[in-house]
């Protein structure tokens, strides 16, 4: 488990709860392992949109959506950090790691960022798409990619890793909801609600997210 994950599943044992598995991947992966009956418990997205339409469609129990924290995001380069965004089409840097935009919702944020600073189609040639935030990390991590810009979560503990504003990209809301059907409600409404207790909040919040109603700076 990556440090956040980790922390979670301390706490909410502390807290009581059960033992937690957490599924990783893109969040428009799992919305459609959802629509077609995965067996999970509780979805977790960074993608507001996606679980309200989860909701809409029956797919999530609509009374137990809530919003969580709101995400940001990181740049970060293995071999030297950019000093601004500008930077990235420096020509020492070749590629740079995003999670794909078309269903990461990281990757999505990043992409409007680039776009709002007029360097998205210019950057076209140096973007390495990864599956989700994860593996755009990993390829930086590994050296596979000059720079990663993906959650703040994964990068906040690398060295020169820097946190861009929040005002610099949509909001990343990261919202959850019980999955409809599963045989293990109680816990799934137990959970959700150590995410939003105080304990929860700490934990999400050294983690490197923030609080859901967090002003843009």
């Amino acid at each position: 488990l990556a440090p956040l994950e980790a922390q979670l599943t301390r706490g909410y044992a502390a807290s009581g709860g059960r033992n937690l598995r957490f599924v990783f991947g893109s969040s428009g992966m799992l919305a459609r392992q959802i629509e077609n009956g995965a067996p999970y418990d509780v979805f977790l997205c960074a993608n507001e949109q996606i679980v309200q339409d989860l909701a809409a469609q029956k797919h999530l129990t609509p009374e137990s959506v809530t919003a969580y924290a709101t995400g940001r995001l990181g740049v970060w380069g293995p071999h030297g950090t950019p000093a601004n965004i500008a930077a990235l089409t420096d020509a020492k840097i070749r590629l740079i790691a995003i999670a794909n935009p078309e269903h990461a919702p990281y990757g999505a944020a990043a992409r409007a960022m680039l776009q709002r600073a007029g360097l998205w189609t210019g950057l076209q040639p140096k973007l390495l798409l990864a599956e989700n935030v994860r593996q755009a990390y990993e390829y930086a991590h590994t050296g596979n990619a000059d720079v990663v810009i993906t959650s703040w979560t994964l990068l906040k503990d690398e060295t020169g890793a820097r946190l861009l504003p929040a005002s610099s990209h949509p909001p990343i809301r990261q919202s959850g909801g019980i999955v409809t059907g599963t045989q293990h409600e109680p816990q799934a409404r137990a959970f959700l609600r150590f995410l939003l207790s105080p304990a929860g909040q700490k934990i999400l919040q050294a983690g490197g997210l923030f609080p859901a109603s967090a002003p843009a700076r």
